[in-house]
């Protein structure tokens, strides 16, 4: 028997109880983070976004033994926000690794990322048969993984890892890797040298 509510793990009451903590305390991360965001808002509207040719320029030929195959540069240029995307893929394409950045500079371009970075904030796991989805911290950096599961015995066959965080907290880069581990996925955001995007 349990002499108090919280002493069972399967009670329903203090289940309910570690939720709400749960809950209080990814909204006070999120106030701090608002906090942070406002101090850092100004900052960003003044500062000039990088080009086309700046992000072209960025871009490398190869990463973690993949060619690039594709890009495009200011897909959102209506909304006066820099942005650039590109797909890598080995020899036979049974791996596929593409990558989009969005520069957070600018006065649209502050607004589009602000949301994104409060999610960063928040802390949380979740599993299914299916998928795996947690935040996690890389170099300091926070991030979300999110890791579909393969229904083949070689479980990296029909996976697929997306990884999204903000960069120097200015650009947001999300990644998506078809039959690729997330440590292999790191490995090649790894290759991407972002840094060399200021």
């Amino acid at each position: 028997m349990c002499v108090v509510l919280g002493a069972c793990k399967d009670n329903p009451v203090s289940k309910k109880i570690n939720e709400t903590k749960d809950g209080i305390t990814n909204a006070s991360k999120a106030v701090k983070e608002l906090n942070k965001l406002q101090e850092g808002l100004t900052e960003l509207q003044e500062t000039t976004p990088l080009t086309n040719d700046d992000l072209k320029a960025w871009l490398p030929d190869n990463v973690a033994g993949m060619k690039r195959i594709a890009y495009k540069a200011g897909q959102m240029a209506m909304m006066q926000i820099a942005s650039i995307e590109a797909t890598y893929a080995n020899e036979d394409k049974s791996k596929t690794f593409k990558v989009e950045v969005m520069d957070g500079a600018g006065a649209l371009g502050a607004t589009a990322t602000a949301g994104m970075r409060m999610l960063f904030s928040q802390d949380f796991e979740e599993e299914d048969e299916y998928k795996t989805r947690r935040t996690t911290k890389r170099d300091g950096v926070k991030a979300i993984e999110e890791y579909r599961k393969s229904d083949s015995a070689d479980e990296e066959v029909n996976s697929r890892s997306t990884i999204e965080f903000m960069q120097d907290e200015r650009f947001y880069i999300k990644v998506t890797a078809n039959n690729m581990s997330i440590d292999d996925t790191w490995g090649a955001i790894d290759d991407l040298n972002i840094d060399d995007l200021l």
